[in-house]
């Protein structure tokens, strides 16, 4: 693998940085690794200790770890479907999608493994995948709804192609601030890691990061005093596309901390952003699926407070 430093990762130690980027090896492996002569930079031997610069080249000859993931039966969420290919499941707010540095056993693939063992080595191969077994798309840790799960690598493959194709159609509803000009409508905004590294952002003159093209459909639900409820239809698959195109309309979603800026205050009593992921319909081995969710209680308590 070969990683090219940029401006946001200056000063920072090598043997740090790639234990936060391969959280699955303990940073005394790394630093054996960069000991060793299997981790290079500018094709370089350097020592754990060194600090990153700007455009600095990192390449890592080392074998992928494969993590055992702990099957944990007590993590909770709905299954509204199965069967030999798929499984449908209704994803609660604030459970993480798979293991990471920050949570390593409670997530929902810790969850899977557990009632559906043979997912456990179904994935695409590249790194990290045996991290994310049977999952094809994910949902933020805080954004609740409806996902779908492979079974098999057969049915793994096939909607990966779909996604990659578009032909899968999702539909959120999210509660947003106030009221949008236009009440339909298509965000397209290409979108880039921000400098911080910690979240995505439009593209700019100044972007330096990868810039992946995005496009979003909307539609206003319903209006409200001081919000909307808005249906969302994101037309390519990035990581918090939803919520980069709606703040970047300046309707930024309710309790969404990262991308709503401070001046957006909302009611007590919210505790993440008010995303809901409804719908999702595809076409699978000549058979037509498509599940529905209701919205949880936190998101129909919080339209049931609104005056229309």
């Amino acid at each position: 693998m070969e990683l090219i430093i940029y401006k946001e990762k200056n000063k920072i130690r090598i043997d740090k940085f790639l234990t936060k980027e391969f959280f699955s090896y303990t940073r005394g492996e790394i630093i054996r690794n960069i000991k060793n002569g299997n981790i290079l930079v500018n094709s370089k031997k350097i020592k754990p200790n060194y600090a990153l610069k700007e455009n600095d080249e990192i390449k890592i000859n080392i074998l992928p770890k494969i993590s055992g993931i702990r099957p944990d039966p007590k993590v909770k969420f709905k299954v509204i479907y199965e069967d030999k290919n798929i499984i449908a499941i209704n994803k609660p707010a604030g459970l993480q999608i798979h293991p990471s540095h920050t949570e390593k056993n409670h997530t929902l693939v810790n969850g899977l493994i557990a009632k559906f063992p043979e997912i456990k080595n179904v994935s695409d191969g590249s790194a990290g995948s045996e991290l994310r077994p049977g999952i094809i798309h994910r949902l933020d840790k805080d954004t609740s709804g409806v996902m779908v799960v492979a079974r098999n690598q057969k049915t793994f493959d096939e909607l990966k192609k779909l996604f990659q194709n578009r032909e899968i159609r999702k539909e959120y509803l999210a509660i947003v601030f106030g009221k949008l000009k236009s009440k339909q409508g298509v965000i397209e905004k290409p979108i880039a890691r921000a400098q911080s590294y910690k979240k995505q952002t439009i593209v700019s003159l100044k972007t330096k990061t990868k810039i992946r093209p995005a496009a979003t459909e909307y539609e206003v639900l319903k209006e409200y005093d001081n919000y909307s409820l808005v249906k969302v239809m994101p037309l390519t698959g990035r990581m918090h596309q939803i919520r980069v195109h709606l703040a970047h309309l300046g309707h930024p979603i309710i309790g969404d901390e990262k991308y709503a800026h401070k001046n957006y205050k909302y009611p007590e009593g919210v505790r993440r952003q008010l995303l809901h992921a409804q719908r999702i319909e595809f076409d699978l081995f000549g058979k037509k699926y498509f599940f529905d969710v209701p919205f949880p209680d936190d998101f129909s308590g919080f339209l049931q407070e609104l005056t229309p």
